[in-house]
């Protein structure tokens, strides 16, 4: 396992972890370079943990998190997916941060409930957003955008509107872990069979998702998996536009 914290800017940090000793992912796709399992922080007035790791990456995923928070509280967990490979650390993380207030739709805590029990999150921990309900963390905002299976019926995207920063869950993803991934190589490649292999089924869904966030200004888009993008948006854009169209 590997990847440290990495800046995304003064106040984004990436805190997710490289696994690199995994051959298949989800026990049927081939990664011969890996891949990762992405979790940010936000530091503000309010500091918010964006999603977890898989358990395979717990350790060095809690380490991260440790050093990116710098002594501080999280004030929220938000869970924009509830896969194990993004999900498994929740009850953890919530057991460790008893003040911490946990952020998913309606359909998030209903997984959350099946897979940790009621009393992992406790009802008073839970805000329960609405599609296009936004978060305040101080000079941040998070707008959340549902996005029903793309490609779980639970997954929601956020969009922060100071950075213009789109969490985009499992889309734009991309197989390889991220320390090798050389920003020179092709991107597409293996953002394509991602796509194809995880996501592909549910091409109205993602059309869907394409058109609420069409009116955003995005310079970054921050995935689950792969690297962070911040060159060629639209050119990626235009990949995700065309994949589901077929």
């Amino acid at each position: 396992m590997l990847m440290s914290v990495k800046n995304i800017s003064s106040a984004i940090l990436g805190v997710g972890v490289d696994d690199t000793t995994i051959d298949l992912f989800e026990s049927q796709y081939p990664v011969p370079t890996g891949v990762s399992y992405n979790s940010y922080v936000i530091r503000d007035e309010k500091t918010a943990i964006l999603d977890t790791v898989d358990a395979r990456a717990t350790d060095e995923w809690m380490a991260n998190v440790t050093e990116a928070l710098a002594g501080e509280k999280p004030a929220y967990l938000v869970v924009h997916h509830m896969e194990p490979d993004h999900g498994a650390n929740i009850a953890r993380l919530a057991a460790l941060y008893p003040e911490m207030q946990v952020v998913g739709n309606a359909k998030t805590f209903l997984y959350m409930d099946q897979f940790f029990g009621a009393d992992a999150v406790a009802k008073e921990r839970r805000v329960v957003v609405k599609d296009g309900e936004s978060l305040s963390l101080g000079t941040h905002t998070l707008t959340f955008v549902l996005a029903p299976m793309v490609h779980w019926p639970e997954v929601m995207v956020s969009y922060e509107s100071s950075e213009k920063v789109l969490f985009s869950a499992d889309g734009f993803g991309r197989f390889g872990a991220v320390a090798r991934f050389d920003e020179n190589a092709d991107w597409a490649s293996e953002a394509r069979r991602y796509y194809l292999n995880i996501v592909g089924k549910y091409g109205p869904q993602v059309q869907a998702l394409l058109k609420k966030t069409a009116a955003l200004e995005i310079q970054t888009i921050c995935p689950l998996h792969g690297p962070v993008l911040t060159e060629g948006l639209e050119e990626c854009l235009r990949l995700y536009d065309l994949w589901s169209q077929w």
